[in-house]
């Protein structure tokens, strides 16, 4: 689904990754970790191009999705970030209804039949498991939810327009640990439907969660993958001793 070969970003002269490389086959979910400022925020947005929109910001290398090279000069970024969904550590929804935080997106790419957009609603808010709590109130505003509410309106907002990806930005690093562990179930439950990238500084979250684990840590000034495998058997034994001091809590 996933296949990233030597990407570098860069913000003006400065490296933040360099030659990063990693596959994440379809359905999976893929943990990174590393700590803060290593280039995993940096990784994650150039994947859906969320870096065209830094000045001074470049990105090197090939990132490719079902082997459509994402940079290629024939690529819509606003059509790619339709397949490739993106949910940030801070809930951002917009500050508008419940129902238009979901059928604006839809009307944006052309979905304007009523029955149609209340169908894809009701749908995406049963999907992140909010139908049940706001189906009496979607004219109300979004921004009166609590802050886990938010967090999986927002996914709703990412999986409503049927992405084949979504790219996660530590999505509970501000929720309470009961909000936190519903968004965990969710993203648990989307094992098998989407392609998963999941930037976490919790480790145990990590291993809860990934199919798949990259670590990532500084060389020099830029952000590097330093191991990457399967989840358990890299939490079980890793090779490069930086990651197995800091998997095992003594770095980072």
């Amino acid at each position: 689904m996933i296949q990233v070969e030597s990407l570098s970003v860069f913000y003006g002269e400065r490296v933040a990754v360099q030659n990063a490389t990693l596959i994440a086959p379809s359905g999976t979910i893929t943990a990174i970790v590393g700590p803060s400022g290593c280039g995993k925020s940096s990784f994650l947005a150039a994947l859906n191009r969320m870096t065209d929109l830094i000045p001074g910001a470049r990105t090197e290398g090939t990132v490719r999705i079902h082997g459509q090279n994402t940079y290629g000069d024939d690529i819509s970024p606003a059509l790619l970030r339709r397949s490739i969904g993106m949910i940030f550590q801070k809930a951002n929804p917009f500050p508008l209804s419940i129902r238009q935080n979901l059928q604006l997106a839809l009307r944006e790419h052309g979905v304007r039949q009523r029955p149609e957009l209340e169908s894809r609603t009701e749908a995406a808010l049963r999907d992140v498991g909010l139908w049940d709590e706001v189906k009496d109130r979607l004219d109300q505003p979004a921004l009166r939810l609590s802050g886990g509410q938010q967090q999986r309106l927002c996914i709703a907002r990412a999986i409503i327009l049927e992405p084949r990806v979504l790219l996660m930005d530590e999505p509970c690093s501000a929720l309470d640990p009961i909000a936190s562990a519903h968004v965990e179930s969710l993203i648990q439950s989307f094992k098998g439907r989407y392609t998963i990238l999941i930037v976490t500084h919790n480790l145990a979250q990590a291993r809860r969660l990934a199919d798949h684990l990259a670590v990532f840590w500084y060389e020099g000034e830029a952000g590097r993958i330093i191991e990457q495998g399967n989840a358990t058997e890299l939490f079980d034994n890793p090779q490069h001793p930086t990651v197995a001091a800091y998997l095992a809590g003594q770095r980072g």
